[in-house]
């Protein structure tokens, strides 16, 4: 089935942990530094198979930097409680013919491409997926390092427990399934990663936006939880393990890994 898609980009200055995160300079391979906006949209025009790019924003300096980019802006109320939301405002600025809208983090500047053309793919293939996401097999080393964190009262990532149909579940910042410390099973964790990637119909979420948020979404921070909360399924990808680290521009101290994995993949 063909259907248009377009990647929104959602971007706020007012982040609590990273103020002006959006506008945060990063060092390439190069040594040249560019604002992680802008090296975000570098990633998301090498996804195959998608006919219009935007950045959603509520912020001026943003949405000034990304025109000189020579890409659209849509402006968006700073009432947005999170991406999702701001992608549900932003749809209605969208030509009517645009199926399916992807939100590509703002701060996720290494997602590789083809994880998004693996969503889009799911999503054409099944015309009744509202919403999708991507996840992918924890290993055991990336489990160990999400249990110190915990141990430590630290959240290191979300795990997403799935049904045999690879619908989610439930999305946690706690590791699940729990798995009994010692046994065979943390050599090969049944653990899935979830990675903040979405792809949804335009239906999907204009309801999103009608319902408000919900109980489990505050608790945990995840905002995929409203979907799973009001009966909507959300689709899961598993997709095998990227080349390389997929790390969140979160905080400042994320900056020296994300330099490092530009450097090694010459991204300059």
């Amino acid at each position: 089935m063909h259907c248009r898609a377009a990647i929104v980009i959602p971007a706020r200055y007012a982040s609590t942990r990273y103020p002006g995160k959006p506008l945060a300079p990063v060092r390439g391979a190069s040594g040249a530094a560019r604002p992680l906006i802008a090296r975000s949209i570098d990633a998301a025009r090498q996804v195959a198979g998608v006919d219009s790019l935007y950045v959603a924003t509520d912020d001026s300096r943003i949405a000034e930097a990304v025109r000189a980019l020579d890409v659209d802006v849509i402006m968006t109320s700073p009432a947005c409680a999170n991406g999702t939301e701001r992608l549900a405002e932003a749809a209605s600025e969208l030509a009517d013919d645009i199926d399916v809208l992807v939100n590509f983090q703002g701060d996720a500047l290494l997602t590789p491409p083809d994880l998004v053309e693996a969503l889009l793919d799911h999503m054409r293939a099944d015309p009744a997926c509202e919403v999708a996401t991507v996840a992918v097999r924890c290993s055991a080393s990336a489990y160990r390092h999400l249990i110190s964190d915990q141990t430590a009262g630290r959240s290191g990532g979300t795990t997403v427990v799935l049904g045999v149909d690879s619908r989610a579940l439930y999305f946690s910042k706690r590791v699940l399934p729990h798995i009994l410390p010692g046994s065979e099973e943390e050599g090969d964790p049944p653990v899935w990663l979830h990675l903040g990637l979405y792809a949804y119909r335009r239906a999907a979420l204009r309801r999103y936006a009608v319902l408000g948020p919900c109980e489990l979404e505050v608790l945990e921070g995840l905002e995929q939880l409203r979907f799973l909360t009001h009966g909507i399924p959300v689709h899961v990808v598993r997709a095998p393990s990227p080349a390389w680290d997929v790390i969140e521009l979160n905080n400042p101290t994320d900056l020296q890994p994300i330099e490092a994995v530009l450097m090694e993949r010459g991204i300059a």
